[in-house]
């Protein structure tokens, strides 16, 4: 049956997994597959404060946020996922400070600057040029002056623990 969970609300309740996958079900039917919006993440924390992390190609306006966090919190209400009303609901862009998490954001900030930590530790930044399921590119400057040399660097994702946008002032 679309649209409920195959469990009671006492197992889904407990089961952290379950919660987020039913949550991420729920999303799935409410994005409209015309839309540029997609789910990135989902966060449930014990006192049931849903955070839903969405983005969009074209950039996520709040009243898109807005839109999906009504039709969201009726869904639940109607569906007594939660009893008696015992959750808050957040819906709104994982924000620049958050890592990329799929291929289709790093796509989406193609030609913007992003801080890249390598599974090594180290930390490589530049502009992003491009990205495909099997890595990233980079280009940055090494040097100063006449001695400045631009190069375009490939990082494939396995060597990849985190990347950031980075904000310029």
């Amino acid at each position: 049956m679309k649209g409920t969970t195959p469990f009671p609300s006492s197992f889904f309740m407990t089961q952290d997994t379950t919660s987020i996958q039913a949550i991420e079900t729920l999303i799935g039917e409410l994005l409209p597959e015309t839309e540029d919006i997609f789910l990135v993440s989902v966060r449930i924390k014990p006192t049931n404060n849903i955070k839903v992390f969405l983005d969009a190609d074209s950039g996520l306006s709040i009243e898109n946020c807005v839109r999906i966090n009504r039709a969201m919190y009726r869904t639940l209400e109607e569906k007594g996922w939660y009893p008696d009303g015992n959750f808050s609901l957040e819906v709104s862009s994982p924000g620049l400070e958050e890592p990329l998490k799929m291929l289709r954001q790093y796509k989406k900030n193609i030609g913007r600057k992003v801080a890249v930590i390598l599974t090594d530790d180290s930390i490589q930044e530049g502009k992003l040029l491009e990205a495909n399921d099997k890595l990233i590119q980079l280009e940055y400057t090494e040097g100063k002056n006449k001695k400045a040399v631009t190069i375009v660097k490939e990082i494939p994702f396995d060597q990849i623990k985190q990347t950031t946008m980075l904000i310029a002032f």
